[in-house]
C-alpha cells in the first residue's frame, strides 16, 4: 500500500486519474444498493412498496442542486476541496441511513446523499473534460458501471450472511469517508494539476468564473441541457420498463428477461470500455452519432418483435450502442458552448438529468397504463429520433454562433 502511495505521489497525473476512477466507482455503489435492499428496507420501516419514490425524490433534489451550483463552487473552492467535502457528506448520509429509527429521517438524509453525489459527479466531469482526453471520460463513466454492478453484490452479501440491509450502506459509507481522506491528502496534487498540465499554462475550464446569469442567457447552453434530459430519460426508461415489457406484453420467459434486464448496466460498462479504445480516432461526434444510429436500430427491432430472441437482442443492442453517448456529449461540452461557459454548463447538464430521469420513464408508465405496454418502444424511438436531430443542430462549434463574442473553442 505504501509503495502504491509513493508511486502516486511521484506521478501526480496518474494519481489523479486513479482517484477519479475510484470516486466514480464509489458514485455508482449506492445506486446499486437500493434496488436489492429495498424489500428488506421497507419491511424494516413498515412502509409501502411505492415509498421508494420519496427517497429517490429527495436524493434527486439534492443531486440537482449541487450539480447546478458545481461551476460556482469549483471556481471558488477548487475541485480537490469540493470532492473531499462531497465524499465526506455522502459517507455521513449513507452511514446515517443505518442509524435512523424512522423512515422520514432516511428520506431527509437522502437530500444530503444527493448533494454529495451531484457535486462529485459534476466536479469530476468538469475536471476530466478540462484536463484529460475523451478516452478517459469514457473510462470514468465505465467506472460508474463497475460501481453500480458491485452494489447489488455487496448488499446481497449482507442480506445472505448477516440478514440485514444496513451492512451494504455501512461498507459504502465508510468507503466514501476514506475516499474523502484521500482527496484531502492529495489537495496539493489537484492544485498543481489545476494550474498547469505537462508544463502548459493555458487557461482551463475550471479557471473561468463566468457568472451563472450570463451562462443562462446562452441559447446553446439550454440546447445542451435538453440533450441530457432526453438521453438520461431514455436510458433510465429502458432500464425501468424492459422487464415489464418483455414478460407482461411479449411473453418472454421471466428468467431470460430478468437476466438481460439485470445485465443492462453491465452492458453499459462494456460499451464504455470499448468506446474508450476508439474515441481518440473516431472523435466524440462520431461516437454519439453511431450510438444513436445503433439505438434506433435496436428500438426498431424491438418494435418489429419478430421473435423472443430478437427482443432480448434488441435490448442488448440498445444498451451497448448508447453506452458511450453520455460521456461523449460531456466531453464535447466546450465545443458546443465555448470555454467560458463550459464549467457552468457541465453542472447544469448534470442537474438537468434529474428532469429526464423523473419525467420520461413516468410518462411512459402513464401512457402504457392508458394504452398498452407496446407504446414504450414507440416512445423510445421518438426520444432517440429527437435526440439525433437536436445533436445534429448542436454539433456546430460555439464559435460559429454569437455566444457573448467568445471564440475560444478548442476542438
Amino acid at each position: 500500500m505504501m509503495k502504491l502511495w509513493t508511486k502516486i505521489k511521484q506521478t501526480p497525473r496518474l494519481g489523479l486519474i486513479i482517484l477519479a476512477f475510484v470516486a466514480f466507482i464509489a458514485l455508482g455503489l449506492p445506486d446499486g444498493l437500493l434496488g436489492t435492499g429495498w424489500p428488506s428496507i421497507r419491511a424494516g420501516f413498515g412502509i409501502p412498496l411505492d415509498a421508494v419514490g420519496m427517497l429517490l425524490t429527495s436524493a434527486v433534489a439534492g443531486y440537482m442542486t449541487s450539480s447546478f451550483l458545481s461551476g460556482f463552487l469549483l471556481a471558488r473552492i477548487g475541485v480537490g476541496r469540493m470532492l473531499a467535502a462531497s465524499c465526506f457528506l455522502t459517507g455521513l448520509a449513507l452511514l446515517g441511513y443505518t442509524l435512523v429509527p424512522v423512515w422520514w429521517m432516511m428520506v431527509a438524509l437522502g437530500v444530503l446523499a444527493g448533494l454529495g453525489a451531484g457535486a462529485i459527479d459534476a466536479g469530476l466531469n468538469t475536471y476530466v473534460a478540462s484536463h484529460f482526453g475523451e478516452g478517459l471520460m469514457q473510462g470514468l463513466h465505465a467506472s460508474w458501471g463497475v460501481g453500480i454492478t458491485m452494489g447489488p453484490i455487496i448488499m446481497t452479501l449482507g442480506l445472505t450472511y448477516l440478514n440485514q440491509w444496513r451492512f451494504g450502506y455501512r461498507v459504502v459509507g465508510i468507503f466514501q469517508i476514506l475516499l474523502a481522506a484521500a482527496f484531502v491528502l492529495t489537495l496539493s496534487m489537484w492544485n498543481q494539476n489545476h494550474a498547469t498540465t505537462e508544463g502548459e499554462t493555458e487557461k482551463k475550464l475550471t479557471d473561468y468564473k463566468t457568472p451563472m446569469g450570463e451562462t443562462l442567457r446562452q441559447p446553446r447552453v439550454w440546447l445542451s441541457m435538453l440533450l441530457f434530459v432526453l438521453y438520461v430519460g431514455a436510458e433510465t426508461a429502458l432500464g425501468t420498463w424492459t422487464y415489464t415489457l418483455l414478460t407482461e406484453s411479449r411473453g418472454v420467459d421471466p428468467t431470460l428477461a430478468g437476466f438481460f434486464a439485470g445485465s443492462y448496466w453491465f452492458t453499459f460498462t462494456i460499451g464504455r470500455i470499448l468506446a474508450g479504445l476508439f474515441v481518440s480516432k473516431a472523435g466524440v461526434n462520431k461516437l454519439v452519432l453511431w450510438g444513436l444510429a445503433g439505438a434506433l436500430l435496436g428500438v426498431g427491432l424491438l418494435i418489429w418483435n419478430p421473435s423472443e430472441l430478437a427482443n432480448v437482442a434488441a435490448v442488448a443492442i440498445i444498451g451497448v450502442a448508447i453506452a458511450p453517448i453520455f460521456p461523449a456529449m460531456m466531453s464535447g461540452t466546450r465545443t458546443r458552448v465555448g470555454d467560458h461557459f463550459a464549467a457552468n454548463t457541465i453542472g447544469m447538464q448534470m442537474a438537468s438529468t434529474g428532469f429526464g430521469l423523473a419525467f420520461i420513464p413516468s410518462m411512459m408508465g402513464v401512457l402504457a397504463r392508458r394504452f398498452s405496454l407496446e407504446i414504450i418502444p414507440v416512445i423510445l424511438l421518438a426520444v432517440y429520433g429527437a435526440l439525433l436531430l437536436l445533436y445534429l443542430l448542436a454539433m456546430r462549434p460555439a464559435g460559429t454562433t454569437a455566444v457573448s463574442g467568445q471564440n475560444e473553442v478548442q476542438s
